[in-house]
């Protein structure tokens, strides 16, 4: 008991390595005896047994990060073990097969039934077996993954930017993710060297075998007097009993090191990934039970065998289907009540206001396919992504964006999803939950198997692939996330576009009550003294409508203080506080860039739109002629901009900026219409284009 607490004391302070080092290293100098031997290669077999069930275990291969160091220790103890065994069975193998130790004496007669000529057969059949098949092609997956890796590290880099930048995790989140996307290249770098280490362990088996058989018959013929024929019967046996020894532990731990490289990442062991991978559909194994079958009809056959592996194999399909079956169930909120129950409290109750359901502000409905995304017990990660989205929008524009209230429909596609705004359908799209979308940015021109779709949030060429084409597609140059992500970036676009429908008289309301606590005197003055309190709501919204944020609400209730005495039009109060707001928008819209790129009207055309503009109000349609030609002018340039990553940004007169605003909203939505006065006097202009030459 106390040797077992001093052993674990060790180890717990970090003297566990250099122990085993330092044995190993007396393994080779200092001569044991057969018993230490036994003792020693019963371990090396366990310890390598201990390895490969811990990759089989192991969910992915990132938690098993020390595999390559323990590959190192283990190759290195086990020719340790081979000097060892060496130096015994040459200076002792004269005196019987059991000179080396019991396990040595075991593995040389009652695996090879004690033939020398057997034993040098399996001996090589084993070293094949590691060295050609196993070894070799767990060193090139080792080499290409490795290689993938790296290649794919910018592409993970940028993923984890955007989710970071679109709210979708937080400062934690992207902390630990970059963190993992090193350690993959590190693990994969360590485990492509350590290869390495088990191909050579394979070819000094080989070498160790036959020094060992040659010099051990050389000693038994030439120092001992023994005949050629009994030196061979001991020295052989003894050399091919400690080369198995040796070589299963090696062909274990190259087993080890094939699984934990060529498995994919995921929430299940290797055994049951394998059982819902390969046995997940019955249709394989009900046409492999029919092939057999056939087979087994064939005279000559062993029809016997090949009949019952063919039943077996039915019988099995037919369980898994039966299963399958049983656990589809579609899942609802509630349950049904008997009829009976209906129309008796339909006869005896009378119709209240608890009739009438309330209306959600925000709501999603989705299929029971995507149901799993919202369970928190099926790790469902759609609800904390949502979350971050309403946190990063209330922070980006000003106020609180309300809950999203989910429920399942069931009359709606198995993956399909709709958003709802004050109970009008906003939007409707699909996601898969088991595939991943591969996103094209533009400049992607190599195909992947999946379902070809596009990105429900930007229209952007997409494809749902399987999970484990995410490192090939990010290789390619996609922007690869998962059906949550998705989701969760649609509901942002949309929220982001419909976020003056969001704010109302209540919310205006919290607003100025938040205010009120750090400049009480200036809402006072304002609401409902100087304007009545639609017409700040409205000029909130109209802020809104074109992405302005309004966390600066300081600044807009001075503003609409100064210049209600003049007008109180919503239009006009507008127009007076987006000046007021303009390094702020600017802000918004360009960075900290000191350079803003800006398209201009031509003369001739601003002066068409003034005139036009004189004959009624801002409202006023354009000549159809006129409207599809600045309208195909100003896309074309948006679009420009875009592919190469800056703003779109047309700068116009302040008399034609609320005009064109409205021209452009639904059609060119990523266009920023700024009037002359709105930009900040340290603000550079590049004029890149001037639309109407």
């Amino acid at each position: 008991m106390n040797l077992t607490a001093t052993l674990g004391s060790m180890v717990r302070s970090g003297l566990g390595a250099p122990l085993l080092l330092i044995i190993m290293l007396a393994m080779v100098v200092l001569p044991l005896p057969p018993f230490a031997l036994d003792v020693l290669f019963t371990f090396n077999i366990a310890l390598s047994l201990v390895v490969l069930l811990a990759t089989i275990y192991s969910e992915r291969p990132l938690d098993f990060t020390v595999f390559p160091t323990v590959l190192l220790i283990t190759t290195l103890l086990r020719l340790a073990l081979n000097i060892a065994s060496t130096r015994v069975v040459l200076l002792y193998g004269h005196t019987g097969p059991d000179a080396a130790g019991k396990v040595i004496e075991a593995f040389g007669h009652f695996v090879v039934g004690g033939n020398y000529a057997v034993g040098i057969v399996v001996f090589a059949i084993l070293t094949i077996i590691n060295f050609v098949v196993v070894t070799k092609g767990a060193g090139r997956v080792s080499e290409v993954s490795a290689r993938f890796t790296l290649d794919a590290m910018p592409g993970k880099q940028m993923a984890i930017d955007a989710d970071l930048n679109a709210g979708v995790i937080d400062q934690a989140e992207a902390k630990r993710r970059r963190a993992e996307v090193v350690q993959e290249a590190d693990f994969y770098g360590s485990m492509d060297g350590s290869s390495k280490f088990v191909r050579g362990d394979a070819i000094a088996g080989l070498l160790i075998l036959f020094i060992n058989m040659l010099g051990g018959m050389a000693i038994g013929s030439l120092q001992h007097n023994l005949s050629l024929a009994d030196a061979a019967q001991f020295y052989v046996l003894l050399t091919i009993g400690d080369g198995l020894v040796a070589q299963i532990p090696a062909l274990l731990l190259s087993t080890a090191a094939a699984i934990i490289v060529t498995r994919a990442s995921g929430s299940q062991d290797i055994g049951q990934q394998v059982t819902r991978q390969l046995f997940g559909n019955p249709q394989t194994l009900a046409v492999t039970a029919g092939i057999i079958g056939i087979l087994g009809l064939i005279p000559g056959m062993p029809n016997l065998v090949f009949l019952g592996l063919a039943g077996g194999a039915g019988y099995l399909a037919w369980r898994i289907r039966a299963q399958q079956q049983s656990t589809l169930v579609l899942p609802t909120i509630g349950g049904l009540a008997e009829p009976g129950a209906a129309a008796e409290s339909l006869d005896t109750r009378e119709v209240g206001w608890d009739d009438v359901p309330p209306l959600d502000t925000i709501g999603m409905e989705v299929g029971y396919r995507l149901i799993a995304l919202v369970d928190r017990n099926q790790n469902g990660q759609l609800l904390a992504r949502i979350k971050g989205v309403r946190k990063k929008l209330s922070q980006e524009l000003g106020f609180l964006i309300p809950p999203v209230h989910i429920r399942d429909n069931l009359d709606l596609a198995p993956t399909a999803y709709r958003i709802t705004l004050l109970g009008v359908t906003a939007a409707e799209s699909e996601a898969f939950p088991d595939r991943q979308l591969a996103i094209n940015p533009g400049q992607v021109h190599s195909p992947l198997p999946g379902i070809a779709t596009q990105d429900p949030a930007f229209k952007l060429p997409a494809i749902w692939i399987e999970p484990n084409l995410r490192e090939q597609a990010q290789t390619l140059g996609y922007t690869v996330v998962d059906a949550s992500t998705v989701i969760a970036t649609h509901l942002n676009q949309i929220l982001l576009v419909h976020a003056h429908e969001l704010l109302g008289h209540e919310e205006a309301q919290q607003l100025l009550d938040r205010l009120a606590n750090v400049a009480p005197r200036l809402v006072q003055d304002l609401v409902p003294k100087t304007l009545p309190l639609r017409v700040v709501v409205r000029v909130l919204q109209n802020l809104l409508i074109e992405q302005a944020p309004i966390r600066d609400l300081r600044t807009i209730a001075e503003t609409l203080a100064e210049h209600s005495a003049k007008s109180q039009d919503p239009d006009v109060l507008t127009t007076a506080v987006r000046i007021s707001l303009g390094r702020m928008i600017v802000q918004s819209i360009n960075g900290l860039e000191d350079e803003l790129p800006v398209m201009t009207l031509a003369a001739e055309l601003e002066q068409i739109l003034l005139r036009t503009l004189q004959m009624g109000n801002e409202q006023t349609p354009l000549e159809p002629g006129l409207a599809e030609r600045l309208h195909k002018a100003l896309l074309d340039t948006a679009q420009k901009q875009e592919l190469v990553g800056q703003p779109a940004v047309l700068l116009v007169p302040d008399a034609l900026r609320v005009m064109l605003a409205r021209f452009v909203r639904h059609g060119i939505p990523a266009l920023h219409v700024l009037a002359f006065s709105e930009i900040p006097e340290d603000r550079k202009l590049k004029v890149i284009a001037t639309v109407g030459k």
